[in-house]
């Protein structure tokens, strides 16, 4: 995906590898709530704003998410996790095993990040009531369990302490939605499940100042308005996801569609190059089944640097194509 930042300096993403770099498992989640805007019923969607100095997408704004760990696989998930077994989740996902981890990333990316945790009380039924942060106790409660697992960072064990504060993840109130996987050309590839999910009553989405510095509630169809102006920074996986999310008028009736879907497609993106620069070909686009893989890189063309991939991947429009000149 990466195109120069210097025309006269060509960078070719993972060039000198014997092929593309293997996409890393992570998950997404898309907090919804509805709102009213001007006497009319509107969904929102919880979007996080990512550290101007990090050195992916810095400053963008995308959904609660992260990387699947290997603690999220380990069998304590089985006994955490209420309404969804991994058998289940594995074939929803399209896996032969281990689906379940997708879910448990998916939870506790949206807690260390955003400071929402869908949760039941141990014992609590599938379906039954969720922990409800209106109570100020509760709610202290999940802040400062939230507060030690980001101090712990990656030595911090998410199901050990939600089993100490009596919690079960609600799986079953979480619905997978779609696929991505980052295209071939790019030097760090994830294979990404976005899910959907509801707002859990009286908690209060807030970033955590570290990874991420902004926490907004925003109607789909205006952060892509946003972003098309140069207001909003997205790049195309989300866009894509805001759009498909967009054609919902209330959290009932997307949630109601994602809970129906029985099978989600998977979308690898492929990069081709014309007289215009560079575009992604999404599945079904004329042209995808020819463009198979990255294309090559230009003679002496030096390795892609982090930001180098980062300003290709956020110049990208809705439509796949660079919007730069």
């Amino acid at each position: 995906m990466p195109t120069p930042t210097d025309p006269t300096a060509p960078v070719a993403a993972g060039a000198g590898d014997a092929g593309a770099v293997a996409a890393r498992d992570a998950a997404t989640i898309m907090l919804v709530r509805d709102h009213s805007r001007d006497g009319r019923a509107a969904l929102e969607v919880c979007m996080l704003q990512r550290h101007l100095n990090s050195d992916f997408v810095g400053g963008a704004y995308v959904f609660p998410g992260g990387k699947v760990d290997d603690a999220d696989r380990g069998d304590e998930a089985k006994h955490r996790c209420v309404g969804r077994s991994d058998a289940e989740a594995s074939v929803l996902l399209g896996v032969a095993h281990g689906g379940l981890a997708f879910w448990v990333a998916a939870l506790r990316e949206c807690f260390e990040e955003a400071g929402v945790l869908l949760s039941y009380h141990d014992g609590t039924e599938p379906g039954g009531p969720l922990v409800d942060a209106t109570d100020p106790v509760t709610r202290r409660r999940l802040a400062a369990m939230r507060a030690a697992l980001v101090a712990a960072g990656g030595e911090a064990d998410f199901l050990a302490a939600a089993a100490a504060e009596g919690l079960c993840l609600a799986v079953d109130r979480v619905h997978y939605f779609s696929h991505w996987i980052t295209p071939e050309p790019a030097p760090k590839r994830y294979d990404t499940r976005f899910f959907v999910a509801a707002l859990p009553p009286g908690q209060v989405p807030v970033h955590d100042d570290h990874e991420t510095v902004d926490t907004v509630w925003v109607e789909p169809a205006d952060a892509l308005a946003r972003a098309k102006a140069g207001e909003f920074d997205l790049i195309f996986p989300t866009m894509k996801n805001l759009e498909a999310i967009s054609r919902f008028e209330s959290s009932v009736e997307l949630l109601a569609a994602a809970a129906a879907i029985e099978r989600v497609p998977t979308v690898l993106p492929r990069v081709v190059v014309d007289d215009r620069g560079f575009r992604i070909l999404l599945p079904g686009d004329e042209g995808y089944d020819e463009a198979m893989g990255a294309p090559p890189p230009p003679p002496h063309a030096r390795a892609a640097s982090a930001s180098d991939v980062s300003d290709a991947i956020r110049s990208i429009g809705i439509d796949g194509r660079s919007r730069r000149r």
